[in-house]
């Protein structure tokens, strides 16, 4: 690669991503285990909605998620 050169990802419908609305989380006891007093969540569903739910409660402080798959 040159010094100069610069690399750029693109696809198509780049830059006309549509505006994420916030979500509200609801919490569903049957999928609930542990302590509940933790704090801790388990969410299903797109990481990119779930992290914009978490935006305005999550106090300053999300920890890295790891990926669960089936």
């Amino acid at each position: 690669m040159k010094p100069n050169q610069k690399l750029e990802l693109t696809w198509i419908g780049k830059g006309q991503e549509p505006k994420l609305e916030p979500r509200i989380l609801i919490e569903q006891p049957e999928y609930s285990y542990g302590d509940p007093n933790t704090g801790n969540m388990l969410i299903q569903g797109d990481n990119l909605l779930a992290l914009k739910a978490l935006e305005g409660s999550s106090q300053n402080f999300v920890e890295s998620p790891t990926a669960i798959t089936s």
